[in-house]
């Protein structure tokens, strides 16, 4: 079957819905057109979650988070990745069940695999990953919590105040599937495959995957060299797992250089992360008054828990925001915190550079002379890019099955696919920003100071990054022509 007539399921579809309602014209189902994956049928039970507060909420939810404030492009959200997300999950278990029919996939289980795939991002809370992985863990250290809890109680939450039918099976059934395992024993232990579908914890190989590096390449004006559709066209389910024609390797690998590419390149921009870090201090600042961290306890104040957030904060008017108030004008007039240093960690290096090791009150410690740094003025980041499984190679949990034989499958050591590919999978940058622009060169040389005496190398001296003596000067000249441009233009 070609590639288009798997993605495009419009016309298969089309055929299908006229045998089921020959009397009326698509009873129940919508049509949209989505600019990755072109018309995309929707079922009457996936309309029906759709049109709910707690889905429309992901509407206000950028999908990069603050990477809207460097990118323009970076303007789509949520609600379009996981309609998305649920098309391909419905494309692929949909394929398996006509092409593969032993496997026994029964209509409730492809509606609850295109249903995991709709919901999987219900969770997420203001600006996406900030909000789990670094405001949280600041406001609430005591709580383990993760945007797929979240997921799970804000499912829960939609289905019960939208008095949607759905026995508890199905419910238990969809949440394993968002957590990409069957987390008890159950009917579905013969069809594990299912659980890869939408979230792959063998091998990172998912249809959310996908959709992402996709969507996001394609809104960023980026191009991608890799093809998922090939992906989804050239697999299928052997031994209880999801496996892939051999020719597909290396178009695997390219999948994995994509989204390491994506991160080293914009989900971890330097200044989407200075921005990041001054959102999670307004976020702080606003807490104790708005209770945002609170909100993730229950459904219904979690409900308006979007980037609105910030427009709330600018619009009040109490003393208790003011502070907050004052980072997110900064952030508006691009007053923003400044990047001051990096550290790429070498292999032999990263037992001993952590978090515990390199913070921000021992960099203020090794200050030169009297520089009248202070621990707030420093900001230490640790930033893990890798092809999706921390040190490992993905690409080596793959199996895959050959033309002459699709009933085995098989790993390819990548020496058979190119001595190009790298040997580690994953690097460790140590990033260093500051609160104050004025105390740049005297955190750097701090940093560098500090750096040089734990590794035992000459981190002093380095013309690329280096702050200039008189980079105030420097900056207070940009802005003096700035204004005086402004200025000539009225």
């Amino acid at each position: 079957m070609g590639m288009n007539g798997i993605v495009n399921t419009y016309e298969d579809t089309t055929a299908s819905l006229k045998k089921q309602h020959s009397g009326s014209f698509y009873d129940g189902h919508k049509i949209i057109n989505d600019p990755i994956h072109g018309h995309i049928t929707l079922n009457d039970y996936t309309v029906e979650f759709i049109d709910t507060v707690q889905f429309q909420r992901l509407r206000d939810l950028k999908q990069l988070g603050p990477l809207y404030f460097v990118f323009p492009g970076a303007s789509h959200n949520r609600f379009e990745h996981s309609i998305g997300v649920s098309h391909l999950s419905g494309t692929l278990v949909e394929r398996f069940a006509a092409e593969q029919p032993e496997l026994d996939i029964t209509r409730d289980e492809i509606k609850c695999v295109k249903l995991a795939g709709l919901c999987h991002d219900l969770g997420h809370g203001p600006f996406s990953h900030v909000f789990d992985n670094a405001f949280m863990p600041l406001a609430r250290p005591e709580l383990n919590w993760s945007h797929e809890q979240a997921s799970e109680m804000m499912l829960e939450y939609l289905i019960d105040d939208n008095n949607i039918d759905m026995d508890s099976a199905e419910i238990h059934f969809i949440k394993d599937l968002i957590a990409g395992e069957p987390r008890s024993e159950s009917r579905y232990q013969d069809k594990k495959f299912l659980f890869d579908i939408v979230a792959n914890k063998k091998n990172s190989v998912d249809v959310d995957k996908f959709d992402y590096i996709e969507r996001d390449a394609y809104n960023l004006g980026l191009r991608s060299s890799y093809d998922a559709k090939r992906l989804l066209v050239y697999s299928r389910v052997v031994n209880n797992e999801i496996c892939y024609h051999q020719k597909e390797v290396y178009n695997i690998y390219e999948m994995f250089h994509t989204r390491y590419s994506l991160f080293k390149q914009i989900y971890t921009h330097r200044v989407g992360k200075a921005i990041e870090l001054m959102i999670v201090d307004a976020f702080l600042a606003a807490n104790n008054y708005l209770k945002i961290a609170d909100s993730v306890s229950n459904p219904e104040d979690y409900l308006f828990m979007t980037d609105d957030i910030i427009r709330n904060i600018e619009r009040s008017k109490c003393p208790e925001l003011a502070e907050s108030r004052q980072i997110v004008k900064n952030i508006r007039t691009r007053n923003l915190y400044k990047f001051v240093d990096e550290f790429l960690v070498p292999p032999e290096l990263e037992s001993r550079l952590n978090k515990d090791t390199i913070t921000s009150q021992d960099i203020a410690n090794h200050q030169t002379g009297n520089a009248g740094l202070v621990q707030e003025d420093v900001i230490v980041t640790f930033t893990k890019i890798n092809y999706s499984m921390n040190e490992s190679n993905p690409v080596d949990s793959i199996r895959f099955f050959s033309r002459y034989n699709d009933q085995e499958s098989f790993n390819i050591s990548k020496k058979k696919v190119s001595y190009m590919i790298p040997s580690k999978f994953q690097d460790i940058n140590i990033r260093i920003f500051t609160r104050d622009p004025t105390k740049m060169q005297a955190i750097q040389k701090a940093f560098r100071k500090y750096l040089s005496y734990i590794t035992h190398t000459d981190l002093h001296s380095d013309p690329v990054v280096s702050v200039p003596d008189d980079y105030q000067n420097l900056l207070n000249a940009s802005h003096k022509r700035a204004r005086t441009s402004t200025e000539n233009s009225h």
